[in-house]
């Protein structure tokens, strides 16, 4: 690795610390101003001004809100992530108990949708302009038209309603034997695929197009080898940066994608819990919940630009 290539790597991470800095700001400002009064919300309707008040007090509420951001994040870059307005527990016990189960489903999804995304761009690649190649764009460019709570929705009405192949629910791995395992994560797995492959489908046939059009892949195949042993052998290898790319950028959709999929199948995650934590004005969770995601998906851009950096053979030379 030469020095550019370094230096550019050490600029998208310091770029990618500014950003999470920027967004831990917004996200305090954002969740303090969600519209009702979180002390009220946990005392009740019956509660006198004096109670409020005093609540208030105790939780930090009447501070000045750049008091309180400066004292939160001090809290989180010192592993002090609060407790919970709900229950005075600690936030990042209860909100380790869930990460788990969110990163079991995400995990799941990318061993599902990875593989059976880059054999369908290769397949469409090797088949362009036929009938195949035309069928698999048509219905990439089809699935990514249709929100993820639509085809949910329809998931859950057609296979847990009318034929009841799978729960509606998904409670995860709390199925002991192997059969219980797969019914319980197919529709989310299969609701969050969808997206992710026709994405990363169309990404990877473009990467493989670039490199069957480049002259040595031509001479390979003049030298009388095989395509498909051409495209594994040759063309995938020269594609693994564009490739790599379009992973890290689908897979970033799917920390956005999956709060929506783990309320509407009930999922045990920690998508659910923000979105529990956001009706109950449980804001310390909230918090920690949205700086996570935050991060997550800050993380696999920065991983998406180190991969475009790093397999850039202009940069190479």
């Amino acid at each position: 690795m030469n020095q550019l290539i370094l230096l550019l790597i050490l600029r998208r991470i310091g770029s990618g610390i500014l950003t999470l800095f920027i967004v831990s700001a917004l996200v305090f400002i954002i969740t303090s101003m969600l519209p009702g009064d979180a002390a009220q919300q946990l005392l009740g309707q019956a509660a006198t001004p004096e109670t409020v008040a005093a609540l208030r007090e105790q939780l930090g509420l009447n501070l000045p809100i750049w008091q309180r951001y400066f004292e939160w994040l001090g809290g989180m870059l010192h592993g002090d992530f609060g407790k919970s307005f709900a229950n005075g527990l600690p936030v990042a016990k209860m909100v380790a108990q869930r990460i788990p189960a969110t990163f079991e489903l995400a995990g799941i999804t990318t061993l599902v949708s990875v593989p059976l995304a880059v054999i369908i761009g290769i397949t469409a690649a090797m088949k362009r302009d036929s009938l195949i190649d035309r069928m698999l764009v048509v219905g990439t460019m089809s699935v990514v038209a249709v929100p993820e709570f639509l085809v949910a929705t329809v998931s859950v009405m057609v296979f847990a309603v009318h034929l009841h192949w799978f729960p509606a629910m998904s409670l995860g791995s709390t199925n002991q034997n192997f059969l219980g395992y797969l019914q319980a994560y197919a529709l989310p797995v299969f609701t969050l695929c969808c997206v992710l492959v026709a994405q990363m489908a169309r990404m990877t046939r473009s990467a493989i197009i670039n490199q069957l059009d480049s002259s040595y892949l031509e001479m390979t195949l003049l030298k009388g080898v095989r395509p498909l042993r051409a495209v594994l052998r040759h063309a995938l290898p020269n594609a693994v940066g564009p490739i790599a790319n379009a992973i890290s950028l689908s897979l970033s959709y799917l920390f956005g994608g999956v709060i929506i999929i783990e309320t509407i199948f009930s999922y045990p995650g920690l998508a659910s819990q923000m979105v529990d934590a956001v009706s109950n004005r449980d804001l310390p969770i909230v918090q920690l919940c949205v700086m996570l995601f935050s991060g997550c998906y800050l993380l696999l851009l920065l991983l998406a630009d180190i991969a475009t950096i790093a397999f850039n053979p202009k940069l190479k030379q």
